[in-house]
């Protein structure tokens, strides 16, 4: 089953996130490695800034890619000209939708949104754009109007809304509740844009796909402002694994992008991240150990490799005999006739000890101490570490 199409937005809500700014090299190089990975539409950037964002588009407009490439932009025509002078075809509008955003931060009404709306959707068709309509704080807006907005949006030509939850504040019940009610009662596709605040971006993705959206937004490592958006490798191996829905994404690739984008931040990529995250793939429980060694699929949702991971067996406070075992016989280590209960010992209590798992060097060191020379130095757990 084909699942929705991704649009990704790294390049211009992702860079929103707090202390990232990307080069305009940068940029380009991201965007040719979405690009190569399969992403079909990214979202490069919003060229109404001027100076190097205005570079950045124009130079990922002439690589020629495959993918869509959009442009962000006010209901303003002065955004929509510097948009066409970039060379892009395809632009996002984006409006709010909540009165609570209408009054207090334009302190207009909705009639004036909805002539805005029209305005500058009309003035793009006119010069040959393709748009999408950005209903931006949907889900704090009164759903009459919403679909009032989105029936607009359709008779000024745009090609789909988009549905934010622009402060994450909608959990997955409510995302379906409001965006299946959307899907049924307007003339346009849909696309969801979530947001992270309470760690509910991703699934609050999946229950907009669910509930019949035909475009999902996603950020490389789910950058963003804030708390960031739903992250585009986690989506992928989602629908891939849990909804049995294919994205055409290279998925071996993701790891490497996500490295580079990483880098571009300034940023680690933290041990625990789903998908690319180092730990998502390491072992160190007995339990989990032994059954992975047994059968990876005991412990594990997919293969590392899908991802440009690798699985890794490390030892630490909660390592037992057969992964310590593994681990030894990872080094060339001499295993026959050896006693190792001892030695696991040691291996628990320097890890505890060190607040961490243990690199090889030290295992190696370990099981010289205990079985090389095994009265040259006290055992960790009692001497010195």
């Amino acid at each position: 089953m084909n699942g929705p199409i991704l649009c990704d937005t790294t390049l211009r809500d992702g860079e929103q996130s707090p202390g990232v700014a990307f080069t305009a090299a940068e940029k380009i190089s991201i965007a040719r490695m979405l690009d190569e990975i399969g992403v079909p539409e990214i979202e490069v950037g919003t060229p109404a800034m001027g100076g190097e964002e205005s570079e950045a588009v124009s130079g990922i407009v002439s690589l020629g890619l495959k993918a869509r490439v959009l442009a962000r932009n006010r209901a303003l025509i002065s955004d929509i000209d510097a948009s066409l002078g970039c060379g892009v075809t395809v632009i996002a509008i984006s409006l709010p939708v909540s009165d609570l955003q209408i009054e207090r931060k334009l302190g207009r009404d909705r009639s004036w949104v909805l002539t805005q709306l029209c305005r500058s959707l009309k003035y793009a068709v006119r010069r040959g754009l393709s748009v999408c309509a950005g209903a931006e704080d949907a889900s704090r807006a009164d759903q009459e109007f919403l679909c009032e907005f989105a029936r607009a949006a359709a008779a000024c030509g745009a090609e789909r809304i988009r549905f934010c939850d622009t402060v994450g504040r909608l959990d997955p019940e409510e995302t379906f509740k409001k965006v299946s009610d959307l899907v049924s009662r307007v003339p346009l596709p849909v696309e969801i844009h979530t947001h992270n605040d309470f760690g509910l971006a991703v699934a609050n993705a999946l229950a907009g796909i669910r509930a019949g959206v035909q475009v999902v937004s996603t950020t490389v490592l789910g950058l963003g402002e804030r708390a960031g958006n739903a992250a585009l490798e986690q989506i992928v191996m989602s629908l891939k694994h849990l909804h049995g829905m294919e994205t055409k994404v290279r998925t071996e690739r993701l790891r490497p992008l996500c490295e580079t984008v990483a880098q571009a931040c300034g940023r680690e990529i933290p041990p625990g991240q789903p998908v690319v995250g180092e730990a998502a793939f390491t072992h160190e429980s007995g339990i989990h150990a032994d059954g992975v060694l047994k059968d990876p699929a005991l412990y594990e949702p997919y293969r590392p490799e899908e991802t440009g991971g690798v699985r890794k067996i490390v030892l630490g406070k909660h390592s037992g005999r057969r992964a310590l075992l593994h681990k030894l016989k990872e080094l060339g280590l001499p295993l026959e006739s050896l006693q190792v209960s001892d030695l696991l010992e040691k291996v628990r209590c320097l890890s505890l000890r060190r607040k961490r798992s243990l690199a090889d060097w030290e295992l190696s060191r370990l099981y010289e101490e205990t079985f090389v020379l095994p009265d040259a130095v006290e055992p960790p757990c009692r001497g010195k570490v």
